[in-house]
């Protein structure tokens, strides 16, 4: 169950598996967060964060329809708002610049992923 300090907070899904962006959307619902798309393209996400200033947290999918993430990872690290990335890919398949940044297997069981966007959301808080 998601601390009552964290309930509310806004956490953007950028995922570009339909089903996958609606299961994540669904366990970070449930678990009193505040889910902003789930939106399926760079060019969606970084308008997207644009016009929501208030976002808290973001999960990522690295690979969008064969278009890399690593834009909206930048726009977001800039912003100061932590990310993390859901993906089938290995720490050492990423670019350097981005091996620090925690990575979720996709297939990932609900509770390790839901445990990590309010792990990477105490970071904000």
């Amino acid at each position: 169950m998601t601390e009552p300090s964290l309930r509310g907070s806004r956490v953007l899904i950028v995922e570009d598996e339909y089903f996958l962006a609606q299961e994540l959307r669904r366990m970070l619902v449930e678990e009193g967060l505040t889910v902003v798309g789930p939106v399926a393209s760079v060019s969606d996400a970084l308008a997207l964060i644009d016009k929501e200033p208030s976002l808290d947290a973001a999960v990522l999918d690295i690979n969008l329809g064969g278009e890399w993430s690593y834009p909206v990872a930048e726009k977001l690290d800039r912003r100061g708002i932590p990310f993390l990335f859901s993906t089938g890919y290995n720490e050492s398949d990423l670019p350097s610049c981005w091996q620090h940044v925690r990575r979720v297997e996709k297939g990932m069981d609900d509770h390790l992923l839901v445990a990590s966007v309010e792990d990477i959301l105490k970071i904000r808080a």
